[in-house]
């Protein structure tokens, strides 16, 4: 068992990486666009989180859930995707990531697509 690990999509807003780790400075968070995949399809970027072990995080309620689901129906593993709604204020979606970081283990959200704040 291992820690959640969270993958901002390029769409994330910054604030809510930076509250994250500014509570809990230990827990892996990285965006797209530090490892060059800020233009990757919404496919590739969750078929590049499962491959690596990231938790996907994204404000695209339309097109990520949407991904996500067509790669579980064609039998691909998905490591997790945590939608936060783009109008609604950050502090509860950043509470929710500590949350799921201190209380959880990454495996318990394979395959899963939920909602923040939790």
């Amino acid at each position: 068992m291992s820690r959640p690990r969270f993958l901002a999509d390029q769409d994330l807003n910054d604030a809510i990486v930076r509250g994250v780790l500014r509570l809990e400075p230990s827990i892996e968070f990285i965006r797209l666009r530090d490892i060059g995949l800020e233009q990757s399809p919404d496919e590739q970027v969750l078929r590049f989180a499962a491959r690596e072990g990231w938790i996907a995080v994204s404000h695209d309620v339309s097109s990520m859930p949407a991904a996500a689901s067509q790669l579980l129906a064609a039998g691909e593993a998905i490591t997790g995707l945590l939608i936060a709604q783009q109008n609604d204020p950050t502090a509860p979606a950043i509470e929710s990531l500590v949350l799921i970081w201190t209380a959880s283990e990454a495996e318990e959200w394979s395959s899963l697509i939920e909602y923040l704040p939790l």
